[in-house]
């Protein structure tokens, strides 16, 4: 059985977590956190990030999100995640590089606060918000009144953001995403009661 490296409110976590429920793939979760003392994540990730899949008893890994999904997809065709078309790819791709781009800022400007308040740049986490902030109107405009983000079917393009708002709400209640894009609000709304969505909603 695959082994999943993970931290639970990590939103590259969650989006492995959910595919692997969506394709029904059996799995062990192995909760992990990179930054405790203990560590055992560079071990099996020279990078020393989750989610790492452990993909069988030879110890063969994969790490970063993106790689880990791809795979998935081709170990478990159906139901299909990420289309085979070239252009519903590429915007079910490009959809997944905007929310992961959101939450990679917000997950450094999370960090970044951790340090002690002498240390910290402000100029950086401006630069950081401002990623979040382009990248939410963006992603609003490419929702616009649709229910999925990529044609009328759910996938990794829909995945991925709900783990990029769901780890805002998280971190980040102060960013009034909901008030200022309705149309996202609607689409988490409508995705709430979603079985793998239900199943991953993260703790701290």
């Amino acid at each position: 059985m695959m082994k999943l490296i993970a931290s639970l409110t990590s939103p590259f976590v969650r989006k492995v977590r959910i595919f692997l429920a969506e394709k029904n793939i059996p799995y062990e979760l192995v909760v992990d956190i990179p930054w405790d003392e203990n560590t055992q994540v560079h071990t099996v990730n020279p990078l020393g990030k989750v989610p790492v899949l452990i993909i069988n008893e030879e110890q063969h890994t994969l790490f970063d999100s993106r790689v880990i999904v791809d795979y998935l997809e081709r170990l478990v065709p159906s139901p299909a995640l990420i289309p085979e078309a070239a252009e519903a790819f590429i915007r079910v791709k490009r959809q997944e590089a905007l929310a992961d781009g959101i939450a990679d800022a917000a997950a450094a400007i999370f960090i970044e606060r951790k340090r002690p308040i002498e240390l910290q740049s402000t100029e950086w986490m401006s630069r950081q918000q401002q990623k979040i902030d382009l990248g939410l109107k963006a992603m609003s405009e490419v929702l616009a009144d649709n229910h999925y983000f990529v044609a009328n079917d759910f996938s990794l393009a829909d995945i991925s953001a709900v783990c990029c708002l769901g780890y805002l709400d998280l971190r980040f209640p102060q960013i009034t995403w909901r008030k200022q894009y309705p149309n996202l609000d609607v689409f988490m709304q409508r995705l709430s009661d979603r079985a793998s969505i239900q199943l991953t909603v993260p703790v701290v």
